[in-house]
């Protein structure tokens, strides 16, 4: 008979296990029964190696790391499976109706400080861990149950891990933490001082965002407990960085996606081969078929193949490199890049309302995340205005460089189709697509914008065929199943 402790892990794990699989994790039974079974072995004495063996079951690579983290937090949050007695609980909080007005003097809130920059200069991670919990819930609590400061009461609206970091103000422990460690070290034992303390602040300001991380997941382990886990972890867990759509990625998952370039090109290579390889079978002849069956009684016993041999395709980019689809560009441009022995030959063309030929720019071996920015600066992509031009970059593509287009060319448009209101021109794409052996523009809006606003993308739509391409496992997808063998 199954016990109510047994019954809660299950559905914590299984909780866990739809969560991930929500954000595209692939996890199946096998994984899932693993799992169950690390658990079984490892219990719940050890909350971070419980974490550790989860995750050896449950995960297969590295990048799918941060997802889960704040998955587990969820589902397996401190203190569950942990005797009541030996729970940490934080101290009370004073009863203050308000939070301390302009001048006004807050000794919660100094408190926690030093305590946090104790904390910091020893990398106690525990203590950390515990002023997290303390500092959600005195200065995270929001809604009508309850205001920053004060102990709310159990019907509060929510718990905010930006409000209660603003309160604290962790980034301006710096130079007291810095002060501490020098202290430590002594000042004797350090040979370049300017270089040590760039070391220690930098070791610092890690500190703070790894402090900062925890406190975030305290807030959503508590949002949690008021609304279930499964609509948090569907919500407020940050997606994988191949699931991020282009147009909101930040500086810091642009990075992480241009590092996830070369290996997303070597699984796309490997799938172009595989599809290469099962067209030069060809199609059967039903003819010679035939004739070699009359030496087994009319039975076709041994099929003959119209046999192809297929050339490796080229490949045009057009894309639009300005606003918020140059990342969307950038990216797709660097992957084209990686997979260049794929094909025959790669041309890559940018706008925003000229065209004009980057392909010597992608092989300079420079920073990827400098690509947008030099293409900017040194092609001539822009005119008299700097918004973009579709019209106007295509009618000039169609004048200028329809000779890179022939019947072996895949031709891919990469942008938004934002017009800014100008003629869409779709003459232009008519030509190009006349040429090219295919066409296809890849959008990185999402198909109920494409009637809105200045987008001309039902009108190229009507030309060429358009996908949706809003993150770069789509990209890869469509890369592995649109481009021909």
């Amino acid at each position: 008979m199954t016990t109510p402790r047994e019954a809660d892990t299950a559905a914590r794990l299984t909780g866990l296990v739809r969560a991930l699989r929500g954000h595209g994790l692939r996890i199946g039974p096998a994984e899932t029964v693993d799992a169950a079974a690390v658990l079984d072995v490892l219990g719940f004495a050890d909350r971070e190696q419980m974490r550790a063996g989860l995750a050896a079951a449950l995960l297969r690579s590295e990048a799918q790391r941060t997802v889960y983290d704040a998955a587990f937090d969820l589902f397996f949050p401190l203190g569950v499976g942990t005797p009541e007695a030996v729970r940490a609980d934080p101290p009370p909080v004073p009863d203050d109706p308000e939070p301390p007005r302009f001048g006004r003097p807050d000794p919660l809130r100094e408190q926690l400080r030093e305590r946090l920059a104790a904390a910091l200069a020893a990398d106690d991670r525990a203590a950390q861990a515990r002023l997290a919990g303390e500092l959600i819930e005195a200065f995270g609590r929001y809604g009508t149950g309850g205001s920053p400061g004060s102990g709310g009461s159990p019907g509060s609206d929510g718990w905010s891990a930006q409000q209660a970091l603003g309160r604290l103000a962790p980034e301006t422990l710096l130079a007291r933490v810095l002060a501490a460690l020098r202290e430590r070290h002594g000042d004797q034992a350090l040979t370049d001082r300017d270089l040590s303390d760039r070391v220690l602040a930098d070791e610092i300001r890690r500190r703070i965002r790894d402090f900062r991380a925890m406190a975030a997941g305290e807030a959503r382990r508590r949002v949690a407990e008021l609304r279930g886990p499964e609509r948090i972890a569907e919500r407020a867990v940050a997606p994988t960085a191949d699931r991020v759509d282009f147009l909101y990625a930040g500086r810091d998952q642009l990075a992480e996606l241009r590092r996830t370039v070369h290996p997303l090109a070597r699984k796309l290579a490997t799938r172009l081969a595989a599809r290469r390889r099962r067209a030069a079978r060809g199609e059967i002849d039903l003819r010679r078929t035939l004739r070699r069956s009359l030496g087994t009684g009319g039975v076709p016993l041994r099929p003959a193949y119209r046999r192809r041999r297929p050339a490796r395709p080229e490949l045009v980019l057009l894309c639009d490199v300005s606003g918020s689809v140059a990342g969307f560009a950038d990216f797709t441009m660097l992957l084209v890049q990686a997979m260049g022995e794929q094909f025959s030959k790669v041309r890559v063309f940018a706008f925003v309302n000229r065209t004009a030929e980057v392909t010597g720019l992608l092989r300079g071996g420079d920073d990827p995340a400098r690509l947008a920015a030099r293409i900017l600066a040194e092609a001539e992509v822009t005119g008299h205005h700097g918004n973009s031009d579709y019209g106007s970059a295509l009618g000039e593509f169609a004048e200028r460089h329809l000779d890179a287009v022939g019947p072996r060319t895949c031709v891919l448009v990469l942008g938004d189709a934002r017009n800014n209101h100008r003629d869409p021109n779709p003459d232009a794409l008519r030509r190009i697509a006349a040429r090219a052996r295919r066409v296809f523009w890849l959008n990185p809006e999402q198909p109920s914008l494409w009637p809105t606003g200045d987008s001309a993308a039902l009108v190229y739509a009507g030309v060429v065929e358009m996908h949706s391409c809003r993150n770069a496992r789509r990209l890869g997808e469509l890369i592995a199943r649109l481009l021909p063998v």
